[in-house]
């Protein structure tokens, strides 16, 4: 049943999120959160691990869908033979139980549709069993109940309800779905053709309050919807994506569980809402790292889940057969316990960014003693930016963090003031400079490495002068730029890195696609290095690979012009932005802090 990952709308109610292909099909879906099993698991499996589906009964002519302006609703136009219908989907924002909508209208003619609902919880494992109640059908297993609402009538056949119904021009047929634990009474039903409405209202009033610049106001405010449809109002975390599994090679075992939130997506975030005048989620998220991170410096993950709690095993779930036969399906993400010093330096950075913002630091670990943690440490090995499953190794990306985070510490002191011992802190500074450009500095070829004593390049490179540690158009960091598009391009997108065994195995079969953050931190180098011309051409590259509704995954495969890995990515989207301010940072004025 897989169908190709450009073909995944998002929809979602900011404690979850549904991805919806181009003909009508729910094929994942979580509740209550977006880390909870999954009810519809189609997107790894088949129809026997979930979905929910409406569409023309027989052959169809043409789909063309969009999301309404400005909205997370999507709208998705069916034309057949004989008429044309329009599906409206979309989960209002939360304020009590979840609740799934789906409004069909008719446009011309008439049409038959067919609905199939057929969840299977707990990621496809469990039937449920259907029950009728005052109108409504309960579909229940264990602890969870989906109750289906709709004014035309549906069979049960196996714990899947069946439907079939004509639709002519002028009419609305509502249908939704509510989640409730099962030992509660049944909901009210949702007035659909209000929820609509109400949903399409609020994304609006949201996005009124952004400033996204004119040249790519869309693709900017399709960027930050995603982003904010990722994040979790309860305690401001940042998803990294709404799935699990996806590969980044085809048929491939590079799948991971994304569900969870990473430290250095939140920092990037936090930048991204500030760049667009989101202060409200910007001061969200700070307020999400702080609690995370609020024990000591030693116990600082990469990742954490959406409340901040620290456990997310990795385990395999042997009944899916995963995505186009990708395997293992995992859930879980054993990143968490991968040593990554760099992780402190994301956080004080994220600090300094919010004091330049004029917004308030929340309480968490102080800065001295993350600082003196590092001080400490900053000569061990650590598996890196990308946690690789090898032994742990002499990153550049990881010093060069490590020099942000005593750089952040240092400058919130300078310029908002306060207390700490700068001398101290200056030397650790000037002392991981100095070791990264002496070990870390290739001068025959005019280029940094990725770790210590390799000649591998890397990606994460190209975060050296967006964190200041040298100007863009520095030779050493120019020359850099060139060798990382040269030797990682992969047909218009970059390559994390390229592993040289045995010395620079990662623990991994070998192959990956394009990373397109990576790609989008291009843009972002040559635009701060005066290059605009290229970084336009690398910059409008990458929107061409955008889907039909402006999502972009964590990566694309360019002989099979296909997107890979999950989707859609809260990093690309947000690469997306970033690169689109660094562009138009001339005309400051179209970015204003809001305060």
């Amino acid at each position: 049943m897989s169908r190709p990952i450009e073909e995944y709308a998002l929809i979602g109610d900011l404690h979850s999120a549904a991805l919806v292909s181009r003909d009508g099909s729910i094929d994942w879906l979580c509740l209550p959160r977006f880390d909870s099993a999954a009810c519809f698991a189609a997107l790894l499996g088949d129809e026997r691990s979930g979905y929910w589906q409406i569409a023309p009964d027989g052959e169809f002519t043409r789909i063309r869908r969009r999301y309404l302006p400005d909205t997370l609703v999507l709208e998705t136009e069916f034309s057949t033979a004989s008429g044309a219908v329009r599906l409206l989907d979309c989960m209002p924002p939360r304020d009590g139980d979840p609740v799934l909508v789906r409004l069909i209208e008719g446009i011309r003619g008439q049409v038959d549709l067919r609905m199939t609902l057929a969840p299977r919880f707990e990621y496809g494992l469990t039937v449920p069993q259907v029950s009728h109640h005052d109108g409504a059908l309960r579909m229940t297993a264990g602890g969870q109940s989906l109750w289906l609402f709709s004014p035309r009538p549906a069979r049960a056949a196996g714990g899947t309800l069946l439907a079939r119904f004509t639709v002519a021009k002028g009419d609305r047929v509502p249908v939704a779905v509510v989640w409730r634990r099962s030992h509660r009474q049944a909901p009210a039903p949702p007035s659909s053709s209000d929820v609509v409405d109400r949903t399409s209202g609020w994304w609006r009033a949201w996005v009124a309050g952004l400033s996204c610049g004119d040249e790519w106001r869309d693709a900017v405010v399709r960027s930050l919807i995603t982003v904010k449809a990722l994040s979790y109002p309860p305690t401001g975390g940042l998803l990294a994506a709404p799935t699990t599994s996806l590969p980044m090679q085809a048929s491939g075992t590079r799948n991971w569980d994304y569900r969870f939130c990473w430290i250095r997506d939140a920092a990037a975030g936090l930048d991204a809402f500030l760049s667009a005048g989101a202060t409200r989620e910007a001061t969200s998220l700070l307020t999400w790292l702080s609690q995370a991170m609020s024990g000591p410096a030693s116990q600082a993950q990469p990742a954490y889940r959406v409340s901040g709690e620290r456990l997310m095993p990795e385990l395999e779930l042997d009944w899916l057969p995963g995505y186009e036969g990708a395997r293992p399906v995992r859930i879980g993400n054993a990143a968490a316990a991968r040593r990554q010093l760099a992780t402190l330096g994301y956080l004080l950075r994220a600090r300094l960014a919010a004091r330049a913002a004029g917004l308030p630091v929340p309480a968490g670990p102080p800065d001295d003693s993350i600082v003196s943690f590092l001080e400490a440490r900053w000569q061990e090995p650590d598996t890196g930016i990308w946690e690789i499953r090898a032994p742990p190794r002499q990153f550049v990306h990881t010093k060069a963090m490590i020099w942000a985070a005593a750089d952040a510490a240092i400058k919130m002191i300078e310029c908002y003031g306060g207390r700490g011992p700068l001398d101290r802190w200056g030397r650790l500074r000037a002392a991981v400079r100095a070791d990264l450009l002496r070990r870390g500095y290739d001068q025959e070829r005019n280029t940094f490495v990725q770790r210590y004593g390799s000649p591998a390049v890397d990606a994460s490179l190209l975060q050296l002068p967006l964190l200041g540690f040298l100007p863009a158009d520095d030779p050493r960091m120019a020359g850099t730029v060139q060798t990382v598009a040269r030797e990682l391009d992969d047909s218009g997108t970059l390559l994390r890195y390229q592993a040289h065994p045995p010395a620079d195995e990662d623990g991994l079969p070998a192959g990956e696609a394009g990373y397109l953050p990576a790609s989008f931190w291009l843009a972002q180098c040559l635009a701060a290095a005066g290059q605009a011309a290229p970084a336009r051409q690398v910059f409008t590259g990458l929107l061409e690979l955008r889907n039909d509704v402006g999502l972009l995954s964590a990566g694309y495969d360019p002989l099979r012009r296909r997107f890979a890995g999950n989707h859609p990515l809260a990093g690309a989207h947000i690469g997306l932005v970033s690169a689109a301010r660094a562009l138009g940072l001339p005309e400051r004025s179209a970015w204003p802090a809001r305060r």
